[in-house]
């Protein structure tokens, strides 16, 4: 049986949110993007006020990549990475997946965020495998719609187990470990035998709070 590290990415592996990090990097590349700006950010603040889900706030939000091939998507996120998702981890969340990953954990990485630039995360060799949204893409070019279901909470759990069957891999939960920033990941915390949470100014339940810098 197998022991995972599972983190989520956002605000427990990143300093900053990674998708308003992304938003901001391609604005800088292809200014006319701007136009977008308002349904984005509309849809990130009514999302916020809870009048409009996560799902349906993600996919307007993503409208910005609408019709990009997917080959400029590739070499985007490449530098997308090198330039400014590389310099937001917080060193504590590297150092301890490592740690793990030297004492024969397989590390995941399990994010509601977009997996097309979340995959860029196997720059870090110790990752085992990036689980993020999907996103929809025809005649190769980004439609900006998700494709099943967004990668969040229940789902979370319900796309780790698929992988996991996909890849022939019997966990050992018990012994596993799972970090995040918030309790939205409280389906993962209560799979492992070893959860956390990342900078939280409350306490769960008997759920210990990390300070990463």
């Amino acid at each position: 049986m197998e022991k995972l590290a599972i983190f989520d990415v956002d605000y427990t592996l990143t300093k900053r949110e990674t998708l308003f990090e992304f938003y901001m990097f391609m604005l800088k590349k292809k200014p006319t993007l701007i136009i977008h700006m308002p349904k984005s950010f509309g849809s990130a603040i009514l999302y916020a006020l809870g009048l409009l889900d996560a799902a349906r706030a993600k996919n307007n939000f993503m409208g910005f990549i609408k019709g990009i091939h997917e080959n400029e998507i590739k070499e985007l996120v490449k530098e997308f990475y090198e330039k400014r998702f590389s310099e937001i981890f917080y060193v504590d969340a590297i150092n301890t997946l490592k740690k793990l990953k030297s004492e024969g954990y397989k590390v995941y990485l399990i994010s509601a965020s977009a997996e097309f630039y979340l995959n860029e995360l196997y720059n870090i060799k110790e990752v085992d495998k990036v689980i993020g949204t999907r996103f929809k893409f025809v005649n190769g070019y980004y439609t900006g719609e998700i494709i099943g279901e967004n990668n969040k909470g229940e789902e979370k759990v319900k796309r780790l187990k698929e992988v996991l069957k996909e890849e022939n891999v019997e966990a050992d939960f018990k012994n596993s470990y799972m970090y995040s920033d918030s309790l939205a990941d409280l389906p993962l915390f209560k799979l492992v035998g070893h959860p956390y949470l990342i900078n939280s100014k409350k306490k769960y339940n008997n759920i210990e709070v990390l300070h990463w810098k």
